[in-house]
């Protein structure tokens, strides 16, 4: 695997995944119930759904917001009717850039995806146009915490883990899409600190761009991120740690 994932690292070192939390409720439950309505509204029958809410409830989000989610999804009471659509194109210097959104209003999202990408000096791409860059893959994120980052590999290597990141006091683990909750498991059951597992965009190479177009790509990446109908924003930047002081 060549790419690395450090968009997700980005944030995990400057806090930008604080997002506040209203909005952060609202994202993680279009995620729940997009889940619970492409698949069983089930967590045991769901992976999806099963990851969706193991997410949320790391995020402190009450039980009863959970159930209204996958009840409303599986038509308790007619939920709103969300679209999963990526969106691709680039930002500055030519940095890949890949947005999950979830949606009632298709025309007001890629309104909001368009400006926010033409203001930041990016351009919105056809479908396509990027997306070969990237492969999807399963992320488990996994606190060291006293423990011996080859050992938390070792664990996950024989349940099935394509590739294994140590940084910063984290072990980042990648799965084949298929194998996430399987690996996800393994990693439990042996007693580590699983603090998230999820599908994710790994890209196939990084892109560095001089540390002032590195600066206005991560402002970029970020509000994107900060649109209510954007779940996700993957990106195939990578910066130093220069840069990383600059925007923290």
């Amino acid at each position: 695997m060549s790419g690395h994932s450090k968009w997700s690292t980005i944030k995990r070192k400057k806090g930008a995944a604080d997002a506040k939390r209203g909005q952060l409720f609202t994202k993680l439950a279009r995620e729940i119930a997009i889940a619970a309505r492409d698949g069983p509204p089930d967590p045991d029958a769901n992976t999806r759904l099963r990851l969706a809410v193991e997410k949320a409830r790391s995020e402190n989000m009450p039980k009863e917001n959970i159930d209204r989610a996958i009840q409303k999804a599986a038509g308790a009471s007619g939920g709103d009717n969300f679209d999963e659509i990526f969106y691709e194109g680039y930002g500055p210097g030519g940095t890949a850039v890949m947005i999950q959104a979830m949606t009632d209003n298709r025309n007001r999202t890629v309104g909001e995806v368009r400006a926010i990408l033409t203001r930041s000096g990016g351009t919105l791409g056809e479908n396509g146009s990027v997306s070969w860059m990237f492969d999807q893959v399963g992320l488990i994120a996994v606190a060291t915490e006293g423990q011996e980052p080859d050992e938390i590999a070792l664990v996950a290597i024989d349940a099935g883990a394509s590739d294994v990141q140590t940084e910063d006091g984290m072990v980042e683990v990648y799965t084949e899409v298929a194998d996430l909750a399987w690996v996800r498991d393994a990693l439990v059951e042996a007693g580590y600190d699983v603090e998230s597992a999820e599908l994710t965009m790994q890209p196939k190479t990084l892109l560095t761009p001089e540390p002032n177009v590195a600066v206005k790509t991560i402002r970029l990446l970020e509000r994107l991120e900060d649109l209510d109908d954007v779940q996700q924003v993957y990106s195939n930047l990578d910066v130093s740690d220069d840069v990383l002081a600059q925007v923290s």
